[in-house]
């Protein structure tokens, strides 16, 4: 992947995501701080909390297409994973060490053409590598690279998923009108809560 992170960098990613997350829990604003050089360039961006050692989802929030600067992507997205999310209750203090960050970098989205028919797409997406973007009309769904796989989802159930995602048929991907697109990602995570953070391979 282009233009990637390293696991320093990234590092430095998580602990402003859980420096945001405080800040907002002790004094109900938005954290603000201006962008480090190396963070100042503009990449979709998804803040994932989990809980530990369950692994299960307990916020994600993001941006998909680069709409702002990654270091501020990661304060309001972590901001919004713990206390926005509306599949989930707000974050509690008592939670705060017992939740994983993960922080996934995406690169720009790329549109798959229905070009060749329902083949081709299968063709264009590969499980693991990329995540997918559906939307047709007012309604869009996402799913991270890292989803389909935890799911062990073939090419199809993963696209199913999305439309799914989408408010959408399942079957909805084959149809002309519906856009598809796919994007890779650097996905980082602690292995514990406040722990060492590694490169999630794909």
């Amino acid at each position: 992947m282009q233009d990637g992170f390293s696991v320093a960098e990234a590092g430095e990613l998580v602990k402003l995501a859980r420096k945001s997350i405080s800040y907002t829990m002790t004094c109900g604003r938005v954290y603000r701080e201006a962008s480090p050089e190396k963070f100042a360039c503009k990449r979709g961006i998804f803040v994932t909390l989990e809980t530990y050692p369950e692994g299960e989802l307990r916020g994600c929030i993001g941006f998909p297409e680069p709409v702002m600067e990654l270091w501020q992507g990661v304060i309001e997205g972590a901001r919004s994973a713990a206390f926005s999310d509306p599949r989930f209750p707000v974050l509690g203090s008592d939670e705060v060490d017992k939740v994983i960050v993960e922080i996934s970098i995406l690169t720009v989205p790329e549109e798959i053409t229905g070009e060749g028919g329902t083949e081709k797409i299968l063709e264009e997406v590969k499980v693991g590598r990329d995540g997918l973007i559906v939307s047709r009309g007012h309604n869009s769904g996402l799913l991270l690279p890292q989803v389909a796989p935890r799911f062990k989802w073939s090419v199809e159930e993963f696209l199913e998923q999305t439309c799914v995602k989408a408010g959408l048929r399942k079957d909805a991907w084959k149809e002309p009108d519906t856009k598809i697109m796919k994007f890779r990602s650097q996905v980082f995570r602690e292995e514990k809560p406040n722990g060492k953070v590694v490169e999630v391979e794909e």
